[in-house]
C-alpha cells in the first residue's frame, strides 16, 4: 500500500470475544460432530486432532490477515508514515501488531503440543478433555488481546476517515494562522465542502479538494491553522500541517490577514512565516494577502509594512492579493500558484540527477586513425538517384496498396499479396518453383526424369501399335528366342498387374458402403483354408488328415445314435410323434428322459407350464390380465416391481434445511 486510498480497504477488526465466537462457531460448523465411544481409538484421536488443528488454522488465517492488511510504516511514503505517527503513535502501533503476531505463534504452539498429546489418548473421555483444554487455552490467549484488537480497530476507523492524499501528484498546500481564510479559498477553487466558521481551529484535520487547470488534475490541501510556538508544544492538529509541509512536494500558499480580524497581529503572522520557512525549501512559495476588501497591502502603516517587507525581501516569494469574500483575485492566486509549480517541476527535472544518470550510461567511442589514407563513405548510385516517393506522380513506383485499390475498383475479386514476387534469385523463373520434398536426406526432384511423361506416352503408343500389328498373337508352338520370350513375359505381367489394380479399385468403390465382416467372424471352409495355406507356402496335409479323422468319428457316433433310437422305439420305451400320414418321426424336443437301457433321450412336455395350477385357458388369460393391471402403477413410477421401494431424493436435506437454531446437534 502506498496511498491513503490503499489503507482504507482494511477489513474491520473484531473484538476478542467476537473473535473467539467466530472461530469456535466455524470449528463446529465445518468439522464433523458425531463421535461414539465404540469407534476405534485411532478414529477418535483423528476426530479431536482435526478439531484442534482446524481451530488453530482459523485463528492463524484471521490473525495473519489482520497483520498483512495493516501497513508496515517503513514501507510507506514518508508523508503517510509521519502522518500515521502523528495520529496514532508509531510505537503503540508496532506494539499492537507485535502482540497480535505473538498470539498467533502461541496458538500454533498450543495446537502442536495438544495434538502431540492426543496421539496418545487412550479413550474418548481423555481425547475430549484434551480437545477442550486446547481450545480453552487458545481462547484465553485471544482474550488477552482485547486491548491490541480494540486499538487496531480505532486506528482502522480513523484511517478510513482520512482524505485520499496522493503524495506524488501536483499539489497546492495552504497554510497560515487559524481563521485567515484558508478553507474559504479551498471552497472557491475546488469542489470540496470544508466547514467555515468565524472562530479559530475550525479545521481540525487535513482536507483535500480537486480542480482542473491546463487539462491537468490538481489536489488542493487545506491544513489546520498553526500557532507560532516550539515544535514540542504543538498539538496533533498542528502537527498534521507540519507533516504535510515537510514531506509533500507542492506549491506552498501562505495566507496572511492584514486586517488582523483573525485575532493575530501582522507581526505575529510574519514571525510564523519565518519560523516555518525552513519547511518551504525547494518549494515555490506564494504569499497570499487575503481580505483585501478590508485592508490592502498599500494601505498598511510603515511599521506593519516593514514586517511584510522582511518576507518580500526573499526573491523566491511571490505576492498575490485576493479576497475570498468578494472573489477578487482568487483565480489569480490559483493561476500563479499552478504556473509556479509547473515551472518548478520542469526546472527540477532538468537540474536533477536524471540527465547525469543517463549521460553516465552513454559511452561515445571515437575511432583512432591507423594511417593517413582518406577513406570516403561509399553511397551506391541507386541510392543517390532514387526519386522520393510522391503519391501524386503518375510515374511513381506502384505499391501493393495501389494494386489492391485497382482490383477493388475494377471488381475483379479479393486481392491476395504475392509474397514471391520480390525474391532475389539467380534466375527469375525459379521464383514460383514448388518447394522440394526430401526423402532420406535427398531431394526427390533430383531423381525425377523431366521427360518421363513423354517417354511413357511414347512407350504406350508403341505397345498399342504392336498389338494392332498382331505381334502378340503368334502361335504358341512357334519357337521364340530368349530375348523375345522375356519381352513377352514382361508385357504379360504388366497387363496382369494393371488388371488387378483396376479390379481392386472397382471393388473398393463397389463395396465402400457395405458392412465389412471381421476376419475372425467369417466362415471359412476346409478347402478354402487349405488353399490359402498352400498359396502362402505352407503344407496343410496334417490338418487335412486330422479333419478327416474327426469327420469319421462324428459319422460313427451318429450311426450308433441312430441304431440306439431304432432299438428303443422297437421296445416301446419312447412315445413317438405321429404326423398326419401316420409315419413315425424323431422324438420332440423336451425334457430328457432315461430309457430302460439307461440312454438319455428327449420327450415332449406333458403339460403347458404357463397354465400350471389353472384348470382352463380362460383362467390363465384372466390371471395374466390381473397381473398386467397390478403392474401399471410400478410401470408409471419406473419401478422394477412391487418390491422396488427405492425413493429417489430430489433435493438432499442440506439443501432444504436452513440455518441451525439453538438446541441439540446430535442429528446432522
Amino acid at each position: 500500500m502506498s496511498s491513503v486510498a490503499g489503507l482504507q480497504r482494511i477489513a474491520p477488526v473484531p473484538t476478542s470475544s467476537d473473535f473467539i465466537d467466530i472461530v469456535l462457531n466455524a470449528t463446529m460448523r465445518k468439522t464433523p460432530t458425531v463421535i461414539h465411544k465404540n469407534f476405534k481409538i485411532s478414529r477418535i484421536r483423528n476426530f479431536y486432532m482435526r478439531k484442534v488443528k482446524f481451530t488453530q488454522d482459523t485463528f492463524d488465517e484471521k490473525l495473519g490477515k489482520i497483520i498483512s492488511e495493516f501497513p508496515v510504516l517503513d514501507n510507506l511514503h514518508p508523508f503517510l508514515s509521519s502522518l500515521l505517527n502523528v495520529l496514532y503513535d508509531k510505537n503503540h502501533y508496532k506494539l499492537a501488531l507485535g502482540q497480535i503476531n505473538t498470539a498467533r505463534h502461541l496458538i500454533s504452539q498450543v495446537a502442536k503440543d495438544y495434538n502431540r498429546l492426543l496421539k496418545f489418548g487412550d479413550s474418548l473421555y481423555r481425547c475430549k478433555q484434551l480437545k477442550k483444554a486446547a481450545l480453552g487455552r487458545m481462547a484465553t490467549i485471544m482474550r488477552r488481546q482485547k486491548d491490541p484488537l480494540a486499538y487496531l480497530e480505532q486506528v482502522r476507523q480513523h484511517i478510513s476517515r482520512l482524505p485520499a492524499i496522493d503524495p506524488n501528484t501536483r499539489t497546492l498546500l495552504i497554510c497560515g494562522y487559524p481563521n485567515v481564510g484558508k478553507s474559504s479559498f479551498v471552497n472557491k477553487i475546488t469542489r470540496a465542502d470544508v466547514d467555515v466558521q468565524p472562530y479559530a481551529f475550525t479545521t481540525k484535520s487535513l482536507f483535500v479538494g480537486h480542480m482542473d487547470y491546463k487539462y491537468l488534475r490538481w489536489q488542493v490541501i487545506d491544513t489546520p491553522g498553526v500557532l507560532d510556538h516550539p515544535l514540542e508544544e504543538m498539538n496533533t492538529i498542528e502537527m498534521q500541517s507540519i507533516t504535510a509541509l515537510a514531506h509533500l512536494r507542492s506549491a506552498v500558499l501562505y495566507f496572511m490577514d492584514l486586517s488582523e480580524q483573525c485575532g493575530y497581529t501582522i507581526e505575529a503572522q510574519c514571525k510564523l512565516f519565518h519560523s516555518i520557512k525552513p519547511l518551504f525549501t525547494n518549494k515555490p512559495t506564494i504569499l497570499v494577502i487575503n481580505k483585501i476588501d478590508i485592508v490592502r497591502l498599500s494601505d498598511l502603516s510603515p511599521e506593519n509594512r516593514a514586517f511584510v517587507d522582511t518576507i518580500l525581501s526573499d526573491k523566491s516569494v511571490t505576492v498575490v492579493e485576493a479576497s475570498t469574500y468578494s472573489e477578487e483575485g482568487v483565480m489569480d492566486v490559483r493561476n500563479v500558484s499552478c504556473d509556479a509549480l509547473l515551472a518548478h517541476r520542469v526546472e527540477q527535472k532538468l537540474k536533477g540527477n536524471r540527465i547525469e544518470m543517463v549521460a553516465n550510461k552513454i559511452h561515445v567511442a571515437v575511432p583512432q586513425k591507423r594511417d593517413d589514407v582518406e577513406r570516403k563513405p561509399f553511397i551506391p548510385d541507386a541510392v543517390k538517384g532514387r526519386v522520393k516517393y510522391d503519391k501524386e506522380d503518375p510515374n511513381r513506383r506502384k505499391l501493393q496498396r495501389d494494386e489492391e485499390q485497382e482490383m477493388e475498383l475494377s471488381g475483379m475479386g479479393i486481392y491476395s499479396a504475392d509474397t514471391k514476387k520480390d525474391y532475389i534469385l539467380a534466375d527469375d523463373s525459379w521464383k514460383y518453383d514448388k518447394i522440394p520434398e526430401f526423402l532420406n536426406g535427398k531431394n526427390v526432384a533430383d531423381f525425377i526424369d523431366p521427360d518421363i511423361a513423354e517417354k511413357l506416352d511414347a512407350l504406350e503408343r508403341e505397345e498399342e501399335a504392336l498389338q494392332a500389328q498382331g505381334f502378340y498373337d503368334s502361335d504358341e508352338s512357334e519357337m521364340l528366342d530368349s530375348d523375345e520370350e522375356e519381352f513377352r513375359d514382361a508385357a504379360q505381367q504388366i497387363e496382369k498387374k494393371k488388371a488387378s489394380i483396376k479390379k481392386i479399385s472397382q471393388e473398393k468403390n463397389h463395396l465402400q458402403n457395405r458392412p465389412i465382416i471381421p476376419r475372425k467372424k467369417k466362415h471359412v471352409t476346409l478347402s478354402e483354408f487349405t488353399t490359402g495355406m498352400r498359396k502362402s507356402g505352407h503344407d496343410p496335409l496334417v490338418l487335412e488328415k486330422r479333419a478327416a479323422r474327426l469327420m469319421d468319428q462324428k459319422k460313427e457316433a451318429w450311426e450308433a445314435a441312430e441304431a440306439r433310437d431304432a432299438e428303443a422305439s422297437a421296445s416301446g420305451d419312447i412315445e413317438m410323434d405321429v404326423d398326419m400320414d401316420g409315419e413315425e418321426s424323431r422324438p420332440s424336443k423336451g425334457k430328457p428322459i432315461r430309457t430302460k437301457s439307461g440312454m438319455a433321450v428327449s420327450r415332449a412336455p406333458r403339460s403347458n407350464r404357463q397354465m400350471a395350477g389353472l384348470a382352463t385357458v380362460g383362467q390363465s388369460d384372466k390371471a395374466n390380465e390381473l397381473r398386467d393391471f397390478a403392474q401399471r402403477l410400478p410401470n408409471r413410477l419406473a419401478k422394477a416391481s412391487e418390491s422396488d421401494r427405492h425413493v429417489p431424493i430430489t433435493r438432499p436435506k442440506w439443501m432444504l434445511a436452513g440455518k441451525r437454531k439453538g438446541g441439540k446437534t446430535d442429528r446432522r
